[in-house]
């Protein structure tokens, strides 16, 4: 009988310190321990065209997070257009004082949403058919961004279980949620209006180039690259951080998804602030990070 109590308690602490990783109440690293802890891969190629590179950290410390043993996949906004991922790593911070693996990428620019909206998934299976070589954890994927980055990263979670979207992730790449800054989701034809109506030349310029091939894309065309398209129960939680004066992405833009989200939100989480402007202040961005991180250990 003792015997069987003494099994049965083991069992439980061993079931309990495989899952006892929680990222709220991991204190953050210095920047010197940040230094220690990763080995950092810069500008490592994921395709042919000069644009697709990444830099690659990994983490000496996240094996032992356990079932928090998330890989960050970063891009940084833009318009499609401009920027690098070098501009806002202020994103990937948190992360590393986690000790996360992170990836912060660039895709092809001034090609249009059609074409910057396949890098994603060119990345992912690149790491994949690489993970000899990076090891980093494909199953606990979590995808996020900013502006442009952040709506192919809702693209392609929401796409990843249709078995009609022609860009395919690989086998054994899994998506386990999805954090979302200011991206579109729905209304493309509405963020293009925004830019080509703009004054200011190279948001016209970002407007134009949306949609390369129309004046103006029809609504059949945007929908095609609207992640709420393709959005069913399946897809993995979403949360989304969105700013009611927003002047590049309407918060109405938002509305449709919102509701989506708010179905279930116990899984979903949404951060509207009605001040908020496209991108989040700095201490927009701490308190968001709070939230974020009690999100991921939800996951």
């Amino acid at each position: 009988m003792n015997k069987n109590i003494l099994s049965f308690g083991l069992f439980v602490s061993l079931a309990l310190s495989s899952c006892s990783a929680k990222l709220v109440s991991i204190v953050d690293k210095t920047d010197e321990q940040i230094k220690t802890t990763y080995q950092v891969k810069k500008d490592v190629p994921y395709g042919t065209d000069k644009e697709q590179t990444m830099d690659i950290y990994m983490s000496a410390s996240a094996n032992k997070l356990k079932n928090k043993n998330f890989t960050i996949v970063f891009l940084h906004g833009g318009g499609y257009y401009v920027s690098d991922k070098s501009n806002e790593e202020r994103y990937i911070q948190p992360y590393l004082k986690k000790g996360l693996n992170v990836v912060n990428m660039n895709y092809r620019l001034k090609r249009g949403i059609p074409i910057a909206t396949e890098d994603l998934t060119n990345a992912l299976n690149f790491l994949k058919a690489n993970h000899a070589t990076y090891q980093l954890n494909l199953d606990r994927v979590i995808l996020t961004g900013f502006s442009a980055g952040a709506h192919i990263a809702s693209m392609v979670a929401a796409t990843a279980n249709d078995p009609a979207y022609p860009n395919k992730l690989d086998s054994g790449i899994k998506i386990a949620g999805v954090i979302n800054f200011s991206g579109p989701v729905d209304g493309l034809d509405v963020v293009e209006q925004v830019f080509t109506s703009n004054e200011v030349p190279i948001m016209k310029e970002i407007g134009i180039a949306l949609f390369p091939s129309a004046d103006f894309a029809s609504k059949e065309t945007v929908a095609k690259y609207e992640p709420i398209t393709y959005f069913d129960k399946n897809d993995p939680p979403f949360f989304l951080w969105h700013g009611g004066k927003d002047d590049q992405v309407p918060a109405s833009t938002f509305e449709k998804f919102v509701v989506l989200l708010n179905k279930d939100p116990n899984k979903n989480v949404v951060l509207f602030l009605p001040e908020g402007l496209h991108s989040p202040s700095a201490n927009e961005l701490t308190s968001a990070y709070e939230k974020i991180f009690v999100f991921l250990d939800k996951q």
